[in-house]
């Protein structure tokens, strides 16, 4: 879809930042300038925020928005990069990731959706882990932050109130108030394996991958595949994404004492509805396409027979014809 107007570094932020510091990358409407902002006060670190406007009569009071909330808040001008993507095309998210990707200022970005609350500092015990680091930047290695949500969610409302250590955390799940993010659609993030999560004390790797699964990761920015701006719209697009860097070779982590909890908001259901229809169908055709893309690519590398490409052949042996197609692709 297009054309997009992009504007980088619409406001830039005022910091310098470290190489191997960690940038959330993140997408926000008009309807989340305020949870941006208090993102960056919390936060504190950088900020890559790929910005939707839509190109109408309301573009002069939604950019008037922006700015007020750039002007009062002096955390957002000091670690936030926004970027305007100017155009008529709701819900673009994948082309809306990448924007925030491409313009990030560090070697390292999260995926973030901007209503989760980190509500732990992983980015200062990530970057004081050798172990961590060394996996980061070898760009085999993203790192999952368990995600959760409240069961009433009436509860969600106030940041100020969510648990901030694991012990916390651990006590409300207990209690019923607090589960595993979308619950009600385990293939979302049940790849996390929370059950082994809440007695863990070191990373651990995810074994066992659904291509539904879609976790908030922390990853190397070069090297690493962009999303497919071929979805547009809920349903799959971010599943698709991280289905890609995952059969690129790159392996998940779960880290053990870090998650977020999600901002309770509205939805618009119609809209999901509709759109998830024709992303499933889309997706069912992706996913075949990126296991003979990635296979093909393995071959004329010589990284078939590697560790590489394992990921791929775990996933991709589950689509049907696939093992028979590779089989006659090299007789």
């Amino acid at each position: 879809m297009g054309p997009s107007n992009v504007m980088s570094y619409y406001y830039k932020a005022s910091s310098s930042f470290e190489q191997e510091d960690i940038t959330m990358s993140t997408l926000v409407t008009r309807n989340r300038f305020m949870v941006l902002s208090r993102l960056a006060s919390h936060y504190k670190g950088p900020i890559s925020a790929a910005i939707h406007v839509n190109d109408d009569e309301t573009k002069e009071l939604v950019l008037q928005e922006l700015e007020e909330m750039v002007a009062t808040n002096p955390d957002v001008r000091k670690f936030v990069d926004i970027h305007l993507i100017l155009d008529n095309f709701d819900r673009q998210f994948n082309m809306w990731r990448n924007v925030a990707k491409l313009f990030a200022r560090t070697d390292y970005v999260m995926m973030l959706d901007v209503d989760f609350h980190l509500c732990t500092d992983f980015r200062q015990r990530i970057r004081t882990n050798p172990e961590i680091m060394d996996k980061l930047r070898s760009g085999r290695a993203a790192f999952v932050v368990p995600a959760f949500e409240f069961t009433v969610q009436d509860d969600g409302l106030n940041s100020t109130t969510f648990p901030a250590s694991k012990e916390a955390l651990i006590k409300e799940v207990d209690s019923g108030k607090l589960d595993m993010f979308h619950k009600s659609w385990l293939r979302g993030h049940g790849s996390t394996n929370y059950a082994r999560w809440y007695p863990s004390q070191e990373i651990y790797q995810v074994d066992t991958y659904d291509f539904s699964y879609e976790p908030y990761i922390i990853y190397k920015k070069n090297g690493t595949p962009w999303c497919d701006e071929r979805f547009i719209g809920y349903g799959a697009n971010k599943a698709a994404c991280l289905y890609e860097i995952y059969l690129s070779g790159v392996d998940y982590w779960v880290l053990p004492e870090d998650f977020l909890i999600h901002q309770t908001h509205k939805y618009l259901e119609e809209a999901r509805r509709k759109e998830r229809q024709y992303n499933r169908k889309l997706y069912s055709n992706f996913r075949e396409e990126i296991c003979l893309r990635y296979s093909r690519m393995f071959y004329s590398s010589g990284e078939w027979d590697t560790d590489r490409a394992s990921n791929l052949k775990g996933e991709c042996e589950k689509i049907r014809g696939f093992r028979s197609t590779m089989h006659a692709s090299t007789l």
